[in-house]
């Protein structure tokens, strides 16, 4: 005992993380558009691989709703055998990011862009499973989905089966919602498992005519990648979702764990470990066939809750979901599809980050106006797109507010006029710049000081040289600058 000093807290941890992940895994599975036990094996893999390696001791990993959308599109344009090579992939590229050293760079990407991917995702997500949870087919593109709403309940009320399929995804999501609210006794079991257990129950007691999960059996849907999949890598556009799993993932994966790292005491994450892990199990998961992994932040925060205090626990969930995938897959043939939808609609819900917004707005609209634009993107176009709007806003927004720039100009009615320039002289501000030295009169010699400046970049150096010239030309005194990196006294004319 000694040597698990630890082991009765991990163990009880793991089955709270186990029943938390199985209605999570097969739902995000089913609205990929992948078999459900692909979602189970992703589980497992996260849990008996990733899980055992370092990183973050406590963080658990699986398929994510984060992924779900882009899961959707890939399996959509290339199909669930070509999913593998993509899965695979990048986990190899994980690996090498994770061994380069890339990992801890992640931590440098803009918070409002990855909470804007993470609302983007939530909408999708919440548009897209309103139609599952009616038993109706979503259109394709995000604002498809969004704009279709309207359209989809006006059908749904002629149908009496769409109207009990909605009912059973109402009523599951508020079983989730008003499951905090029950005794503690009672919430000992996770309110997801509990919504799917009472929606499975009242589906049979009624015979209730709903969808329900379609299941092949684990071994029938484990399909290693063969040479028709790979030759998919000869489309370009593959490359894409490639690069926009493993970067996303990752992403996702390095900010949960810098969440669940503020929730313990234990040891803190190392992030090119973690990487690694991450890469381990994507690259095991491609070849396998299975769903991409990230590490997710509802079944980390239930495994700390719950009193978890080494890995041992996330590698117990792993074993807890091979035994129920094997054992007993019957059971999910007899799970409502509509319950899965109001899981997701309730995980797409809690993506989006309504605190936040309204946070920033409050304080940094610029970051704020950021986030809305990077999910707006993602809803308008598709993820890997949206992520790259909402990065190349916030270098953007970075390099106008390290350019300040400040002019400042003394007329003593007699001399030279002196203008001192201080700050950064970047071509963003070199529009306000020139708006203010031809302002100047023509007819009086000028003194330019550029000596307060910290940086002036080549675009300036070259336009206030030519402003020089042309006002040297009217017919007055040359210009006299100071450069930056020379003594205030001393003049360098510029003809």
């Amino acid at each position: 005992m000694t040597k698990f000093p630890h082991l009765k807290q991990d163990f009880l941890a793991s089955i709270v993380v186990f029943l938390v992940a199985v209605p999570l895994c097969v739902g995000v599975a089913v609205a990929s558009g992948a078999p459900a036990e692909l979602g189970l094996i992703t589980g497992i893999v996260g849990g008996l691989v990733t899980g055992m390696m370092r990183g973050s001791s406590l963080q658990v990993s699986g398929p994510a709703a984060g992924l779900t959308v882009l899961v959707f599109e890939a399996v959509s344009q290339f199909g669930v055998a070509a999913l593998g090579v993509i899965v695979l992939l990048a986990g190899l590229l994980q690996l090498a990011m994770g061994f380069l050293g890339i990992g801890r760079w992640f931590r440098a990407i803009s918070v409002s862009v990855v909470e804007g991917m993470l609302c983007g995702i939530g909408l999708v997500i919440i548009a897209g499973q309103i139609y599952a949870a009616a038993g109706l087919k979503a259109p394709e593109s995000g604002l498809g989905k969004i704009a279709g709403l309207p359209g989809m309940f006006a059908d749904a009320l002629g149908s009496t089966e769409a109207m009990t399929s909605l009912a059973i995804g109402a009523g599951t999501i508020a079983v989730i919602v008003f499951w905090k609210k029950m005794p503690k006794a009672v919430r000992t079991v996770p309110g997801a498992l509990a919504a799917v257990v009472l929606a499975t129950a009242a589906t049979l007691s009624f015979g209730l005519p709903v969808a329900t999960v379609q299941v092949e059996g684990l071994l029938g849907v484990v399909q290693p990648p063969g040479a028709e999949a790979f030759g998919e890598l000869g489309n370009p556009a593959i490359w894409g979702t490639i690069i926009a799993f493993a970067l996303i993932a990752s992403a996702e994966s390095l900010f949960s764990a810098a969440a669940v790292d503020r929730l313990h005491n234990g040891p803190r994450t190392e992030y090119d470990k973690e990487m690694i892990a991450q890469g381990a199990g994507n690259t095991l998961c491609g070849l396998l066939g299975a769903l991409p992994m990230t590490a997710v932040i509802v079944r980390s925060s239930a495994n700390v809750s719950a009193g978890a205090k080494t890995k041992a626990s996330r590698v117990l969930h792993g074993v807890w979901l091979l035994l129920f995938a094997a054992a007993m897959p019957w059971a999910l043939a007899l799970i409502p599809i509509p319950a899965l939808a109001g899981i997701l609609v309730h995980a797409g819900w809690k993506l989006i980050p309504f605190r936040q917004i309204t946070a920033l707005w409050q304080a940094h609209k610029g970051e704020a106006l950021i986030l809305i634009v990077t999910a707006v993107s993602i809803v308008a176009v598709n993820m890997f797109e949206g992520v790259l709007i909402g990065l190349a806003l916030s270098v953007v927004k970075t390099a106008w507010e390290a350019s300040h720039i400040k002019l400042e100009i003394i007329d003593k009615g007699a001399g030279p006029i002196q203008a001192y320039l201080s700050g950064n002289a970047t071509f963003l501000r070199l529009p306000k710049i020139l708006d203010s030295l031809e302002s100047l009169p023509q007819d009086r010699p000028v003194e330019l000081d550029l000596s307060g400046l910290h940086h002036l970049d080549h675009a300036c150096r070259t336009a206030l040289e030519n402003w020089a010239a042309r006002h040297s030309a009217t017919g007055t005194e040359p210009v006299k600058v100071t450069e930056p990196e020379e003594a205030p006294a001393e003049k360098v004319t510029v003809a």
